[in-house]
């Protein structure tokens, strides 16, 4: 073979044997092409696909049938509910054990149900117990924000829409490398586009730019799943607790917003044994943005659920 074709496998071969490697980097490596699946539903939106064992970007995920973040339950085990939004849920950069839910039902011998997603409210969390049932759990608890107090359902789709709510995977690595994460950067960078905000992105843009006035008041009532909640405990002959989780704003300055203190209102006129974040000892660096935990954030809250929940 002379010279010429020489270079010339050699300047062919050389940048694919590099695109193949770089391929099974980002795939084995940081877990691109096998995101959590999302599916819709007409009762409470959309929900994490069932059964589901992921990796990704280091973090392990495990869905069970039932679309929870948990094994499946567990007949021989007290089961409790645990009811939330992607605080509980914790999101793909949480690992699994890491999870408040998972601590939980580690140190309790209990088995906590995490049945959560990005954005849920308790409507959300209510109309899927309707849907599903209760798995024969002795108590449920909500985990929930302020700004939870007026966030209803809207039915908007999201599914297959917006990146953090995939329905399917990518073909290549490195095609999601450069759709989900190289070009958006770049085009917000220059400022040519603004890119529309999933629905879980877009609470955690308006807690963040959220001003705290604690002399104002709101008007009753809050979102109608809290009441929804507390009458399919009640339908079941079990307690509801609820755990009030303080979005870091809230936590620097030392008392709850107006939203927070309607769902305080709630908590007291429905007698609910509930607990403030606040109070519980949370901090600023148990954040990782304007509201979501870190792992010493989940490892407080689980020990937080661990206080509260009482069960006869």
């Amino acid at each position: 073979m002379n010279c010429k074709y020489k270079r010339l496998y050699r300047g062919i071969g050389v940048p694919v044997v590099l695109l193949i490697s770089l391929e099974l980097i980002l795939r084995f490596a940081f877990g691109l092409c096998n995101a959590m699946l999302y599916k819709s539903s007409d009762a409470y939106e959309y929900i994490a696909a069932p059964n589901q064992n992921r990796y990704r970007m280091g973090a392990h995920i495990q869905i069970n049938s039932y679309s929870q973040r948990c094994e499946e339950p567990d007949s021989t085990k007290v089961r409790v509910l645990g009811l939330g939004d992607s605080v509980l849920f914790g999101g793909t950069t949480t690992d699994q054990e890491d999870l408040a839910s998972s601590i939980f039902s580690e140190e309790t011998g209990m088995q906590m149900l995490n049945i959560s997603a990005g954005s849920w409210g308790p409507d959300n969390c209510a109309a899927y117990l309707r849907e599903k049932g209760v798995f024969g759990a002795k108590a449920m608890v909500l985990v929930c924000s302020s700004h939870d107090a007026y966030d209803r359902m809207s039915h908007v789709p999201v599914v297959g829409l917006y990146p953090n709510y995939p329905d399917k995977q990518y073909r290549w690595a490195i095609g999601e490398l450069m759709d989900r994460y190289v070009l958006p950067g770049v085009a917000l960078y220059w400022k040519k586009t603004k890119r529309k905000l999933d629905p879980d992105e877009t609470v955690v843009r308006q807690v963040e730019n959220a001003v705290v006035q604690p002399k104002s008041s709101m008007e009753y009532p809050v979102n109608e799943g809290f009441d929804e909640l507390k009458e399919i405990a009640d339908s079941v002959g079990i307690p509801l607790f609820v755990y009030l989780h303080a979005e870091k704003g809230e936590v620097m300055c030392g008392e709850y917003n107006v939203m927070g203190k309607a769902i305080i209102v709630w908590l007291e006129k429905n007698r609910i044994r509930w607990m403030k974040g606040i109070d519980a000892g949370e901090s600023v660096e148990m954040y990782r943005d304007g509201i979501h935990l870190n792992e010493k954030g989940q490892r407080h809250l689980a020990k937080c659920l661990e206080q509260l929940i009482e069960i006869k």
